[in-house]
C-alpha cells in the first residue's frame, strides 16, 4: 500500500543530516511524504492547524481521500502544477478556505495561478481523423520545441502488430541474442537496422519493447521555435506536460516534413488547449479553423500571459519566413 507515494518520496526527498525531512521541506515532495507517512501512522502533519479552519478530523478524511487519488494516478504528479490539480479535485467540494491553505501549507500554486481547462473532448468520430495511437511513456528528450514531440508506440498494439516488417522483427530477435552472447559489434549493427527502419527497442521497466517511430506535429499550433522569445519556456512547458506520459494521439494527415498531424491528450488533458492557454503557443490559423482554439488564444492575449506579455511577439511563421530568404 502506498507504492507510489513511496517511490516518488524516495525520488524527489533528500534526507536531512538527521535522516527526516527537514521542516523547510514544501511543494510535491512534501506532501508525497506526508501522504505515506498518514498511511502508516493516520497522522496529519501538526502546523497545517495554523492554515486551514476545519478539524483534525475533517483534515483525516482529506488526506484519507488524497493518498487514494494519488495511488489511483498513474504516474502520480511529479510537477506542483499537476499537484495542485489533484488536491484541487479531490477537495472540490470542501470549503475554499481549507483547499487554499493545504496548497499554501506545501506551497503548491493556488486555483487562480492555474489555466483552467475546459471539458472539451473531440468528437467520437472527429471529421478527417486517419488514425490514432495510444504511445509508450514519452522521453522528455523527445521534445523538440513547443509543438514538436517524437513518440513510440509498441509493436504489441493491434494496428502495429500486422505492420512490422518481418527483417524488423528478426532484427530485435537477433539483437537480443548478441546482446545476452556480449558480442555488442553484432547488437550496434543490428540496432542501426532497427532505428534506420524506423522502429527501436526500448527499456520499458526491465523489459525490452520494440516500438515504431513517430513525429508528431501538435495540430493547429504554433509555437516559437527555441531561438525565439519564449521559445525555450514552450519547449519546457510541453516537456513537463508529456515527460514519460502515456498518449493518445489522434493522427489527422501528415505535413510536407514526414510529421504526423495530431491532436495530442495526456491524462485527459487536451495538449493544444493548455499550450495556448498557457501563451506558448498560436493558433496557426493558416491551417487550422477550428473556432476553440482561435477563442483560447484570445483569452491568453487578454491576460497577458506568456508570449502576450510581449507588445508586439513575432509569429514564428514569420520569423521562420525571414530566415529562408536570409539565407
Amino acid at each position: 500500500m502506498g507504492n507510489a507515494l513511496r517511490l516518488l518520496f524516495a525520488k524527489l526527498c533528500e534526507p536531512s543530516d538527521s535522516g527526516g525531512v527537514t521542516a523547510e521541506t514544501v511543494g510535491v515532495s512534501a506532501l508525497a511524504h506526508d501522504l505515506y507517512n498518514f498511511e502508516i501512522t493516520n497522522q496529519v502533519p501538526r502546523e497545517l492547524c495554523k492554515h486551514v479552519v476545519s478539524s483534525r478530523k475533517a483534515q483525516c478524511n482529506w488526506y484519507k481521500n488524497l493518498a487514494g487519488a494519488w495511488r489511483e494516478t498513474k504516474p502520480p504528479p511529479k510537477s506542483e502544477e499537476e499537484a495542485s490539480r489533484l488536491v484541487i479535485q479531490t477537495l472540490k467540494r470542501h470549503q475554499k478556505a481549507d483547499v487554499e491553505g493545504l496548497l499554501a501549507f506545501y506551497g503548491l500554486p493556488l486555483p487562480h495561478s492555474l489555466v483552467e481547462l475546459t471539458t472539451w473532448a473531440p468528437p467520437s468520430e472527429p471529421q478527417g481523423l486517419k488514425f490514432e495511437l495510444h504511445t509508450i511513456p514519452v522521453d522528455p528528450r523527445a521534445v523538440a520545441d513547443g509543438d514538436t514531440i517524437t513518440v513510440y508506440v509498441s509493436v504489441a498494439d493491434p494496428r502495429e502488430s500486422a505492420n512490422v516488417p518481418r527483417v524488423v522483427q528478426v532484427a530485435a530477435d537477433e539483437k537480443a541474442k548478441a546482446r545476452a552472447r556480449r558480442n555488442y559489434g553484432d547488437a550496434d549493427e543490428l540496432h542501426k537496422l532497427i532505428i534506420d527502419a524506423g522502429y527501436r527497442v526500448i527499456n520499458l521497466q526491465n523489459e525490452e519493447v520494440l516500438a515504431r517511430k513517430y513525429r508528431i506535429q501538435l495540430r493547429g499550433i504554433d509555437a516559437p521555435k527555441r531561438e525565439m522569445p519564449f521559445g525555450q519556456e514552450a519547449k519546457e512547458e510541453l516537456v513537463k506536460i508529456v515527460q514519460n506520459k502515456c498518449l493518445r494521439v489522434l493522427v489527422f494527415g501528415e505535413d510536407r516534413y514526414g510529421r504526423c498531424l495530431g491532436d495530442v491528450y495526456c491524462n485527459g488533458i487536451f495538449v493544444q488547449e493548455l499550450m495556448i492557454k498557457k501563451g506558448l503557443a498560436w493558433h496557426y490559423k493558416a491551417y487550422d479553423r477550428r473556432p476553440e482554439l482561435a477563442k483560447w488564444e484570445k483569452e491568453a492575449r487578454a491576460k497577458q500571459v506568456g508570449l502576450w506579455s510581449s507588445l508586439n511577439p513575432e509569429m514564428p511563421w514569420e520569423w521562420r519566413k525571414d530566415r529562408r530568404e536570409s539565407r
